[in-house]
């Protein structure tokens, strides 16, 4: 018995080892389940693993913005606005005990005996490459104390092989800086050096152009520009894209015609593509263009206009979009091939998207000379402000978060099974198309004679990049040798594209007779695209060369108004353009009526729809949901624009029906410029007619809906009541740290329009944009931080709201805010509450231009609040002008 009851205890003791050990297991299991606020945020696809590696902004060094691996697989980062850093990584699968080693790197001083912490010997970069034994920076920063080095392209190297990169070559000096100036470089598949900048970036002089440098603003809608002033004095061609040999001796422009896009890359064919940002504040008009991924070939322009002249996708002069993204901030693109992922993911683009914390795969699939597109979230967090990315030597994904020096943190994204994962076989055989488009693109450039006549018939090829490559190549050689063969065509495909061609590179005396020919085509046969790319031949030559003669003119206007009104959206527009240009009379009587029945288009080409944004980021896309629920009929928009130059076909009657259009105008929710664009269009009109009636239209027309700067909605709202006081830092947290009260959303709301802060801010697609916007304040500042910035505003300024001063030759200054700039002069805002106030400088006069350093803001904007009008106001911030935030739903405490 005592032996059976002694078995019965080894074996209850086994069972309860074993019992143990399973609830271990179970607890280990339910352990793994990620409590670090910094991953567990972050959505994988199933098989991922995400490790958090490092936080440079904890360790006070600065927020991370741009990285690449050097030849010994270590990390190189860069600090938006300081140092930057070498990195040694834990490998994959190392404990929580394994950290990453941080070498901050040191560089030759101008003044070696200056030992100030703050002073770099280069820094500041948006762009780093490891290459040739090399380390390419691409500087974006204007000279100061803090580096004396301004903004390009620099080539570090270790000269003696002591581990240390001790010469600094400036390979190219460029001449802008900020969030739409020089970014990214990347090394091609030709071993040459890309480089990629943004429209506030002057593009050097080359040495050679595959984009042939004569563009022009081709646009024939009246110009307007943004009302808040943003990019009014940038001109075409917008962002660029150039390369270099490794020694940056030869600099030749590959494409250009972005907004601001922000990385290139290529894919395993050898094709280069890059993310495009979108102008938000342009949302629900006509000229808004989302964020797209392009196709970067030889020559590409893509069309970027300031103001509402940005060029339709359609225009046979451009390329489209390869995949229509949406809404967000472009920052980093690469092509995964060198990941040890699954084929889908290693296969395609991954695109990162800073506003709303999105990488996208995007997987490419060859389409003639191009390919089309399909796109999903690969990886998503919120907040998650997404600026750079590498593969690493690993195979692992590694990003930053940070810029606009918030919180900044490094990631490793690896696939569960990569030990398993085979290298990618090496891809021999580029599709046809693509082939194809290469042979003519060896052409972009000033060729041997006949070169025209070896590509003229490609400009009829059914391949639009082909057609595009083929008319390229023809503008690259002298017009006096090919323009006789525009006039002996026949056909209408390669017809167009020829006139196209002449009309960029021709002169004057070629329009009418460019026009005879035209009139040979029968154009009421012509397919959709055809007449398109037709009307746009004509606005391009009415552009450049100006109204053709009286007796033309009158035939193109009996040729075209039968046309008019089409039922398709687009035919609309150009025809209109044209119409209006060449004086038509019949264009006003039949345009007005559309102004109240035009219809846009209910087809979405964006793979990220609107309203799936609006959730993803809680601030943000609040500001969609409004536009949303009363979006801009973007029809109407631009057919009210379009006849806001028209002189011809008016009649009292059609004037009050026009005018009346404004006043519905402004009741629409379009993003930041809409108000602004649609007064303008309005005054433009006003301009045009009778003293007499001035008064009356401009009130039937919603005068007294816009402020007086035009740029927003007038409001009422009741005023502080105070008594105010002089708030500091430390007695205003205090107050607002110890509220207990659910504060008054209504109240904070007034506040921030009577204290005049939505004269210089956004919330929530509203306000003014001469500071920064304030919907997602409260997600990514404490309180302190925003005390500070409204108690000491001078102490961090953005570079995108900075204030120059102007010296003066006669010793004098001059400080404002710089909306423009012509031949002779400069025109700064000097009034933040009132910018369309604006002041001329003569260039002559002035002698030098820094940025200030004092905030256009007032520091004593809050001493007029009492305590609770503090709190209120603080409370609205926080909400980022939510009402349902939680800031209203349970007591501060």
């Amino acid at each position: 018995m005592r032996k059976i009851n002694n078995m019965q205890l080894v074996l209850f003791a086994i069972f309860l080892l074993i019992l143990a050990g399973a609830c271990r297991e179970q607890i280990k299991d339910e352990g793994t389940k990620d409590e670090n606020p910094k991953t567990k945020k972050i959505v994988l696809p199933e098989g991922f693993a995400v490790d958090h590696i490092y936080s440079p902004s904890d360790n006070k060094q600065g927020s991370w913005v741009a990285m690449t691996f050097d030849d010994k697989g270590r990390m190189i980062t860069s600090d938006q606005y300081g140092a930057l850093f070498r990195i040694e990584l834990p490998p994959i699968g190392s404990d929580s005990t394994m950290k990453p080693k941080i070498e901050k790197l040191d560089f030759p001083l101008d003044n070696p005996a200056d030992t100030s912490s703050t002073k770099v010997g280069i820094g500041f970069a948006q762009g780093l490459l490891w290459a040739h034994n090399s380390l390419y920076v691409v500087v974006n920063h204007n000279p100061d104390e803090q580096l004396s080095k301004g903004s390009g392209l620099y080539r570090l190297q270790d000269t003696n092989q002591d581990d240390k990169l001790d010469k600094i070559t400036q390979l190219l000096a460029l001449n802008g800086e900020g969030e739409h100036g020089p970014h990214s470089v990347v090394l091609g598949p030709d071993s040459a050096i890309y480089l990629i900048a943004g429209n506030h970036t002057d593009l050097p002089k080359m040495d050679a152009y595959r984009l042939p440098s004569n563009w022009h603003h081709d646009n024939l809608l009246p110009h307007i520009v943004d009302s808040q002033g943003h990019a009014t004095d940038r001109k075409e061609p917008g962002g660029w894209i150039a390369k270099t040999d490794p020694e940056g001796k030869h600099w030749e422009m590959i494409s250009g015609g972005y907004r601001n896009p922000f990385d290139i890359t290529f894919n395993d064919d050898g094709e280069m593509f890059t993310y495009d940002s979108d102008m938000e504040w342009d949302f629900g008009m006509p000229w808004y263009r989302p964020t797209r991924i392009c196709h970067v070939t030889s020559g590409a322009e893509y069309g970027w206009r300031t103001g509402n002249a940005k060029w339709d996708p359609s225009y046979p002069d451009n390329l489209p979009g390869t995949l229509n993204i949406g809404q967000g901030s472009p920052t980093n693109l690469l092509y995964a091939s060198k990941a040890k992922f699954p084929d889908k993911y290693r296969n395609s683009l991954l695109a990162f998207d800073w506003s709303f914390g999105i990488i996208y795969s995007v997987q490419l699939t060859p389409k003639g000379a191009t390919y089309e597109a399909k796109a999903e979230e690969f990886i998503s967090g919120s907040p998650l402000a997404l600026t750079s990315g590498e593969i690493g030597p690993d195979g692992a994904l590694y990003f930053l978060t940070g810029g606009r020096k918030l919180e900044s943190d490094l990631y490793r994204v690896y696939y569960k099974g990569h030990a398993d994962i085979e290298p990618k076989k090496t891809k021999n055989e580029i599709p046809k198309g693509i082939a194809l488009r290469r042979e003519i693109e060896q052409f972009h450039k000033p060729s041997a004679p006949g070169t025209a006549e070896k590509v003229w018939k490609y400009l009829g090829d059914p391949d639009r990049f082909i057609r595009y490559a083929a008319r390229i190549a023809v503008e690259h050689q002298p017009v006096d040798t090919w323009k006789h063969l525009v006039f002996q065509e026949k056909n209408v495909l390669r017809l167009t594209e020829a006139m196209l061609a002449l009309a960029r590179n021709g002169d004057q005396s070629l329009q009418a007779e460019m026009f005879n020919k035209l009139a040979t085509i029968d154009i009421r046969k012509l397919p959709q695209q055809m007449l398109l790319n037709l009307l746009r031949v004509y606005e391009v030559s009415i552009a450049r060369m100006g109204t053709p003669v009286e007796s033309q003119r009158i035939l193109l206007s009996e040729r075209l108004a039968g046309l008019y009104p089409s039922k398709i959206n687009l035919v609309n527009r150009e025809l209109g353009k044209v119409l209006v240009a060449i004086g038509d009379a019949s264009v006003v009587p039949k345009t007005v009526p559309l102004l109240y029945s035009a219809k846009d288009d209910s087809t979405n080409t964006s793979f990220m729809s609107s309203s799936n944004l609006i959730l993803r980021n809680p601030q943000y896309g609040l500001d969609i949901a409004d536009m949303l629920a009363n979006i801009p009929p973007a029809q109407q928009i631009f057919l009210a624009t379009m006849l806001s130059s028209a002189h011809t076909g008016w009649t009292p009657e059609l004037h009050d029906e026009y005018f009346k259009w404004f006043y519905k105008g402004f009741g629409y929710k379009g993003g930041n410029s809409y108000i602004g664009f649609i007064d303008k269009a309005r005054k433009i009109a006003l301009s045009h007619v009778n003293k007499d009636k001035l008064a009356y239209y401009s009130k039937i027309s919603g005068d007294s809906l816009v402020n007086q700067s035009g740029n927003r909605l007038a409001e009422k709202v009741q005023n502080a009541k105070g008594p105010g006081r002089d708030w500091k830092i430390d007695t205003a947290l205090k107050y607002i740290n110890d509220n207990t009260e659910i504060r008054d959303f209504k109240r904070g709301g007034e506040l921030f329009v009577a204290l005049r802060c939505a004269s210089c801010h956004t919330m929530k697609g509203s306000g003014g944009s001469v500071g920064p916007d304030l919907t997602q304040l409260g997600t990514r500042f404490s309180p302190k931080d925003m005390l500070e910035a409204m108690i000491e505003p001078s102490k961090v300024i953005s570079d995108q709201y900075e204030s120059k001063v102007f010296h003066l030759k006669d010793g004098t200054k001059q400080m404002g805010r710089l909306m423009g700039e012509s031949e002779k002069s400069y025109t700064i805002s000097q009034n933040p509450y009132a910018p369309q106030l604006t002041k001329e400088i003569a260039k002559k006069d002035v002698q030098d231009i820094k940025v200030s350093e004092v905030s256009i803001m007032p520091p004593g904007t809050l001493n007029v609040l009492n305590p609770e009008e503090l709190r209120d106001l603080m409370a609205y911030l926080m909400s980022g002008g939510n009402e349902n935030s939680d800031v209203y739903k349970k007591k501060n405490k």
